[in-house]
């Protein structure tokens, strides 16, 4: 088989401020944003790679969704337990400083781990983990 990751999901409740981290700080191409107001479909992705993308969204958006559900959600996104997502740069270091620079929430500083990998780690808008591992 050829699998390839094409787009992955981040919930954003607030896609202004989403879009200023992903585009401004990591430096993301934005490849679209549709809908209006809170309820924006944003997909941003590395330049270069338009093969991998990001779709950040509004979490409960589905219909399907109850109102117990969207409170969970909110609830879990409010803690930063609901979404995360493993980025990874060959310069670990400028990237922790731009990123910090930019008065993102810092919870890793750049760490050798005993696993193998140097990694740091930060939280987005919406309160998504977004560790950044180093590339060998």
């Amino acid at each position: 088989m050829d699998i390839t990751i094409h787009t992955t999901f981040l919930p954003h409740d607030d896609p202004d401020a989403s879009l200023v981290f992903y585009r401004d700080v990591l430096g993301f191409e934005v490849r679209s944003d549709v809908g209006q107001g809170r309820m924006r479909w944003i997909t941003v992705g590395p330049a270069g790679q338009p093969g991998t993308s990001i779709l950040l969204a509004p979490p409960a958006a589905d219909p399907g969704v109850t109102e117990d559900e969207r409170r969970t959600i909110a609830e879990m996104m409010a803690k930063g337990t609901y979404g995360w997502i493993l980025l990874a740069t060959r310069d670990l270091d400028g990237t922790f400083e731009k990123v910090q620079a930019a008065d993102a929430e810092v919870v890793q500083e750049p760490t050798e781990q005993p696993y193998g990998v140097r990694d740091c780690a930060f939280r987005d808008p919406a309160g998504n983990l977004v560790r950044i591992q180093e590339l060998r």
